[in-house]
């Protein structure tokens, strides 16, 4: 509900917080007879006004807090899942030795609708013995997984390809559910998630080696790629689908078996992939997959400590990276962090289409809810068109549709959990604080859900607030300010970490200078979206290392092997 109100002379307001309004309203009741204007269920232009009198003693006039002008948004109708199209997808169990299993203690941990908070289902709360099994089965599976031509596997993978080609409106419809983004989110993540399966069917079969002069008499050298083995693969909740076959393609395309930790908050994706590989041929411990939520550390060490995993894949935040791989370093694994970001989108002034700008900075920032790791996090703009391009991005925002993911015309959903609420909440309060200054959202929307908040523009962010430092993970744009180049560059990097970076220039000697001095792993120049299975995607510095997709990714889970052969005749014989 969106409420509106009138205050003696104060203008009209409006706000997305009911609760604020309750606590102006106690406040007026106090104050000399006003008239009370409240419009429910708003709904884009279009509301119904009833009124109300309230009779209260005199009091010295309220100062009535500014809320800025709402966005639209999806008034709260009720919440309809539609059914899957194939009810065996949604899947309780995880995913060992190609069956699919209870936790050996029979203990369980619930997932919920972030949108409604409703309970989905319950997943098993798998512990270390129970990750240790689907260790053994990848193990066992890996004997001769590996020897299979690459052309076998690659055709094994095509058809878990099209097997989620199939079955990808059943797909987009777990990843809404589980983790709340629109349901045309969900179905291009789908599409991506595919992809990698199709990409790396077609990389499997073109891992060349090579043949190296040697510099000694009678050898020749020759290298071969083998797969590493076993890896274990941790993978976060923002994209259900992509991130786990963004790893599991290219470890099965090398020769590998894999065991997946999925994440907690969004397992049921994941289960359904599994049992469409299973429906594709894949052998039985080729791919495991293993749930828990409050044995989520247990498990995570395990994997980076069992001396059978030969190599460990995580995506999720730094701190956690970290620690994974300090328990990684104690058997030496290979390893690959794909860690957080605080990606800077600059528009220069050079800028041949602002329109262009603007849209491209609202799709890179708040793309699934801001909750990416590429995600703009600071938003530089040159200060001669920083005013224009402040009102035209304010003004997109400000059309923006909040509610449940499934809903007709709704661009974005919740953030996962109370937590991600308070982060925002927190750099936004740092914010006005420190003089930066709401123009759109900045509350919750507790009408629709405990997940909702409002997407957020602030302007005049400065590098001393906190959204200047650490990476938001939610809806809040924050809009800054800068005179030249080399202060803009010198900002961007400005931090310990580097994965992805973006700008707007149309001068070509800028781009190349640009491109090549941001210490980021990926940038998108002219754009604001830069995934894509073909392209390499990782980070530097405390972003991690490693790459995933492209023609590099399958090298993240191979072992360079040279084969040196001797006492060879140079001279022909007879």
């Amino acid at each position: 509900m969106t409420i509106l109100w009138s205050f003696g002379s104060v203008p009209l307001r409006q706000y997305l917080d009911v609760q604020q309004f309750d606590d102006d309203l106690r406040t007026a009741q106090r104050a000399p007879k006003k008239t009370i204007i409240m419009a429910s269920a708003f709904m884009r232009s279009r509301f119904s006004l009833t009124s109300a009198v309230v009779k209260a003693r005199p009091s010295p006039t309220p100062k009535i807090p500014f809320r800025p002008f709402p966005l639209k948004f999806v008034a709260n109708m009720g919440h309809n899942v539609p059914k899957l199209n194939d009810q065996s997808l949604l899947i309780s169990q995880a995913f060992v030795n190609g069956e699919f299993v209870d936790a050996a203690s029979s203990e369980t941990f619930e997932v919920h609708d972030p949108s409604s908070g409703k309970k989905i289902s319950t997943c098993p709360e798998f512990n270390k013995q129970d990750t240790e099994n689907a260790i053994a089965a990848a193990e066992e599976a890996l004997k001769s997984w590996r020897k299979k031509l690459p052309r076998e596997r690659a055709t094994l993978l095509r058809k878990w390809y099209d097997e989620m080609q199939k079955n990808a409106a059943d797909i987009a419809t777990l990843i809404t559910w589980e983790n709340g983004k629109p349901l045309t989110d969900a179905k291009g993540e789908a599409q991506y998630a595919a992809n990698f399966f199709l990409w790396f069917s077609e990389e499997a079969a073109h891992q060349h080696g090579d043949v190296v002069p040697s510099s000694v008499p009678g050898n020749r050298v020759h290298v071969i790629k083998q797969p590493v083995g076993v890896c274990g693969l941790i993978t976060p909740w923002n994209f259900p689908a992509a991130m786990i076959t963004r790893k599991i393609a290219p470890a099965l395309a090398a020769g590998c078996t894999v065991v997946a930790k999925s994440p907690g908050e969004t397992p049921f994706t994941a289960n359904a992939l599994a049992e469409l590989s299973r429906r594709a041929g894949i052998p039985k411990g080729v791919v495991n997959i293993v749930t828990a939520m409050k044995n989520t550390a247990e498990v995570g060490e395990t994997l980076t400590t069992d001396p059978r995993i030969k190599k460990i894949s995580f995506t999720g935040s730094t701190n956690v990276g970290k620690l994974l791989m300090k328990q990684a370093a104690g058997t030496m694994k290979k390893v690959s962090w794909e860690l957080g970001g605080n990606a800077p989108f600059i528009v220069f002034d050079d800028c041949a289409d602002l329109d262009a700008a603007v849209a491209g900075a609202i799709a890179c920032k708040f793309r699934s809810s801001g909750q990416t790791c590429v995600c703009a996090n600071r938003i530089y703009v040159q200060e001669s068109i920083y005013d224009k391009f402040v009102e035209k991005f304010a003004e997109k925002v400000k059309n923006f549709k909040v509610g449940y993911g499934f809903d007709d015309g709704v661009t974005h959903g919740p953030v996962i959990h109370d937590r991600a609420i308070g982060k925002v909440e927190a750099h936004v309060k740092d914010a006005e604080k420190k003089g930066g200054k709401v123009l759109v959202g900045g509350q919750k929307l507790p009408d629709l859900g405990p997940n909702f908040y409002a997407p957020t523009v602030i302007r005049d962010v400065t590098k001393d607030m906190q959204v200047a430092r650490d990476e938001t993970f939610g809806p809040l744009a924050a809009l800054f300010k800068f005179k030249t180049e080399k202060e803009v560059v010198e900002l961007a990097n400005n931090t310990e970490v580097g994965l992805a970076g973006y700008f707007y220039s149309s001068n070509v000697n800028r781009i190349y200078r640009v491109a090549e001095a941001l210490e980021v792993g990926m940038v998108g120049v002219n754009t604001g979206l830069i995934s894509d299975a073909a392209s390499p995607f990782g980070g530097v510095k405390e972003s991690g290392f490693g790459r995933e997709g492209s023609k590099y990714g399958i090298d993240e889970y191979s072992i360079i092997k040279s084969i040196t052969i001797g006492g060879i005749e140079n001279d022909l014989q007879g």
